[in-house]
């Protein structure tokens, strides 16, 4: 019980679209608040978790699906994986109630988050050089921040620019990234 169960809760909640208060998920959890917060550490805390544990099996998803190889390879998944998250209802809803938070959990080194995605990305881009379909001039790790601040910046495109978020407009971009 305990951790994993407000996990899931919160997990629930944030794909229905609906806010993840902490006193309504301690009382259906049957705790009080303060156990809540034990077992979880925050609010923040708990969105990363829950954001962490939907974004992982996403990219996941997105790079089993992607036959290409190389460079190709990596635009398919970044851009599988950005429209998987811009089209996500309850990050929709949570972007459009919470897009400073979002953006501040998501995009600081100090939070988790944001370094958890760039190693995975990293993991992408070093499994490609690794078998020899992809060849950068430059360090694969700088190459995965620069790719996740990309995602970021197409994320939270309504609240930077009150532009629609669309993957579309990413892909060009992640392209000429990876000539």
């Amino acid at each position: 019980m305990a951790e994993a169960d407000a996990l899931r809760l919160a997990r629930r909640r944030f794909l229905a679209a609906q806010r993840i208060d902490m006193t309504a998920l301690a009382a259906e959890l049957g705790v009080n608040r303060v156990t809540l917060y034990r077992w979880v550490g925050s609010r923040d805390a708990l969105m990363v978790e829950v954001l962490w544990s939907l974004a992982a099996p996403t990219l996941a998803a997105a790079a089993a699906a992607v036959r290409a190889r190389g460079s190709e390879r990596i635009v398919q998944v970044i851009t599988r994986f950005l429209d998987a998250v811009i089209t996500n209802p309850g990050m929709r809803h949570w972007l459009a109630e919470e897009g400073e938070l979002a953006m501040r959990l998501l995009t600081r080194h100090d939070t988790g988050f944001q370094p958890r995605l760039i190693d995975a990305v990293h993991e992408l881009l070093r499994e490609e050089a690794d078998a020899g379909r992809l060849a950068l001039p430059a360090d694969l790790r700088e190459v995965a921040y620069v790719l996740v601040r990309v995602i970021e910046s197409y994320t939270y495109l309504d609240l930077i620019l009150g532009e629609q978020p669309e993957a579309a407009r990413a892909e060009p971009i992640v392209r000429m990234l990876l000539r």
